[in-house]
């Protein structure tokens, strides 16, 4: 979910789309165990928690690769994170996208070059703002 779909899953919305990335996490999470993930990921144990028990605690997209790649039938991390960046410059290019027209749609009062630092992982990007850009771009395809 977090790098293979670009359209959103039909997510209803940006914080729908977050909670099914943040599902996704729990269950890495939860399969692995949490005093686990804290020490392959470095990772706070009470954010990792607080995702296990359905809350949104800020965790970034590289974050979550890491978490992702806890699961012997994800990619690495690193692979999990050039999915997502090659997905999303994919998408925009699909879509007729360009991060200024991006920049002036979402919700977080980010600039067009502070979308593009993120869309490229030159910044990070929380999951939030992830969510949100991901479903701005996944509209715009359909």
């Amino acid at each position: 979910m977090l790098y293979r779909d670009l359209d959103g899953s039909e997510a209803e919305s940006p914080d729908d789309l977050r909670i099914q990335y943040e599902a996704e996490l729990a269950e890495v999470l939860e399969d692995v165990g949490v005093e686990s993930a804290v020490e392959e990921t470095g990772i706070e144990a009470d954010r990792l928690e607080a995702l296990v028990a359905g809350e949104s605690p800020e965790i970034t997209v590289e974050e979550a690769c890491e978490i992702l790649a806890l699961d012997p039938e994800e990619p690495d991390t690193e692979i999990v994170r050039a999915e997502i960046e090659d997905r999303l410059l994919l998408g925009m290019t699909t879509a007729v996208l360009d991060v200024d027209t991006i920049a002036a749609n979402l919700e977080r009062g980010l600039s067009g070059k502070e979308v593009h630092q993120r869309v490229e992982g030159r910044a990070p990007m929380t999951l939030s703002e992830y969510a949100e850009i991901h479903y701005f771009i996944g509209e715009r395809k359909r």
